[in-house]
């Protein structure tokens, strides 16, 4: 039971968080590389942010909205 603990932290720290301890070592040299991929995660939401807004803005002039309930109210 003991090595498949083992395995799972020689996975985990020796292989998937490698590029993060990369990102670390960047940091020290520049800021803006080591945050790289944040500018894009950011420059991503606010593209598609802009195209829902920009969704809605279609939907909303195409759309014939009754406020009404029901027949017998209007």
């Amino acid at each position: 039971m003991r090595s498949l603990f083992e395995a799972i932290q020689w996975l985990f720290v020796d292989v998937l968080y490698k590029p993060l301890d990369w990102l670390r070592a960047l940091e020290l040299e520049t800021w803006f590389g080591a945050n790289l991929l944040n500018w894009i995660f950011m420059g991503v939401c606010v593209y598609y942010t802009w195209y829902w807004i920009r969704q809605i803005g279609i939907t909303k002039e195409t759309d014939v909205q009754d406020t009404t309930a029901h027949s017998f109210l209007g």
